[in-house]
């Protein structure tokens, strides 16, 4: 039996992506195993976002060749998008994909090696329609992602994404309907709804964001639904309405901050200020007082000063955040903030990110701390030892209890120990 072996970098769509792939040559009769064990093709799903997410991929493909000289590789993704040609002409290299055709994959690598050639399958962008992608095996087989919606056109100043993702396009919204049944019916308890920039879903049709998350909630078998990351200009009264109106949606919104300087956020080209994210956060807790707020932060953005990453702190408390993914800016060619003056030290970035991340988990402690004594369904997803499981609430709060995996049960949540809350059950469901 042949074997394939893969290994993805970057965000949970190409995630998502790599699965969709991996089950289409599990279907041609292709065997699963480790990277970077011996295979008989590697797959190496790229990322752009960064430098350094170029040179972990390039590292990552030379190693595939090094080590295993017999390989075909596939290299897909967003450097792939970008780099085509380049990634072609690497030992041992025999298809190269960029956002679409995913799809073909087996088709085409299959071609590529009866030909004994190398295909270079990279689709032009300007007029893509969405891709579907289908995943029917989900690690935990407790929470399964579901992508919607692809592509960007924010073109924020730090971005290179909506030139290797493309337009926006989304997924019809009775295929929606479809697969959240689907993995429904497998068995899948919680569905987190991803995409590029979700908050664009539906662009050019008469559906929206809500028609999407609705669809999904009310699919059979569908038990919770978590979304994946908005801007806070996607958050109206009428948004946060909805979302408190659906029992099975889940009360954490990751809202995208990036600064809250205003003065950053303007050069960041972000459309929208931290009095409006304020404002979106609050509409949050009016209709649902209980969710949780978390969001990325970039430091070190150029010509960011100590006044302004201040700012960002003070904002940061002053929101009530419940997590901080803390990310150092990282230069990107090709995009209007590598040719920006201002360039931040990276020892002032390190140290930047240093406190924000401290600040990060106090806050994440209190908001922790702020639900103890609380009742809260948890989905219980690895076991943690000794009869016990650890899952998450609905506000993304580990939890650890007497409970089995792949179990929904109502939680007293007693302690807390740093970030996971200790809790007794109440009631199975």
């Amino acid at each position: 039996m042949k074997t394939i072996a893969s290994y993805t970098l970057g965000c949970k769509v190409n995630q998502y992506d790599t699965e969709a792939m991996l089950e289409a040559f599990e279907r041609a009769g292709y065997a699963v195993v480790p990277f970077p064990g011996e295979a008989d093709v590697v797959l190496i799903n790229t990322c752009t976002v960064t430098g350094t997410g170029d040179q972990k991929s390039m590292k990552a493909i030379r190693r595939a060749a090094r080590e295993h000289p017999n390989c075909a590789i596939v290299v897909c993704g967003c450097l792939a998008q970008r780099e085509a040609e380049r990634l072609s002409e690497m030992d041992n290299v025999r298809l190269v994909l960029g956002v679409q055709r995913r799809a073909e994959v087996v088709e085409l690598l299959e071609r590529a090696l009866d030909e004994d050639t190398t295909i270079n399958a990279v689709a032009p962008l300007k007029d893509a329609g969405f891709e579907s992608l289908f995943v029917s095996r989900h690690e935990g087989k407790t929470r399964a992602a579901m992508k919607i919606q692809e592509g960007c056109d924010r073109w924020c100043s730090y971005c290179i994404i909506p030139s290797v993702r493309g337009p926006v396009r989304s997924m019809p919204l009775s295929e929606v309907a479809r697969e959240a049944a689907r993995l429904g019916s497998a068995g899948y308890r919680e569905i987190v709804v991803t995409g590029i920039h979700l908050a664009s879903y539906g662009r050019g049709a008469d559906e929206t964001l809500m028609d999407a998350v609705r669809a999904v909630h009310d699919a059979p078998g569908v038990r919770r639904v978590r979304l994946g990351s908005l801007e806070p200009v996607t958050v109206t009264e009428d948004f946060a309405r909805a979302c408190a109106d659906l029992p099975g949606l889940m009360r954490q919104f990751h809202l995208s901050l990036q600064s809250g300087s205003a003065s950053v956020l303007k050069r960041m080209r972000r459309r929208y200020t931290p009095k409006e994210y304020l404002q979106a956060a609050e509409l949050l807790r009016k209709h649902m007082p209980d969710c949780a707020v978390t969001t990325d932060i970039i430091v070190g953005f150029p010509g960011e000063t100590d006044q302004e990453f201040d700012e960002t702190l003070a904002f940061a408390e002053e929101v009530r955040l419940a997590r901080i993914h803390v990310f150092p800016y990282s230069r990107r060619s090709g995009t209007l903030a590598d040719r920006m003056e201002g360039q931040v030290d990276e020892a002032v970035k390190k140290a930047r990110a240093r406190r924000l991340i401290e600040l990060g988990n106090r806050l994440e402690r209190r908001f922790v701390s702020g639900l103890i004594g609380t009742a809260q369904e948890v989905l219980f997803e690895t076991p943690a030892g000794a009869g016990l499981a650890e899952g998450y609430t609905g506000q993304y709060v580990r939890v650890r209890a007497a409970a089995e995996p792949g179990t929904i049960a109502r939680v007293r949540l007693d302690s807390a120990d740093d970030t996971l809350a200790l809790g007794t059950i109440i009631e199975n469901q």
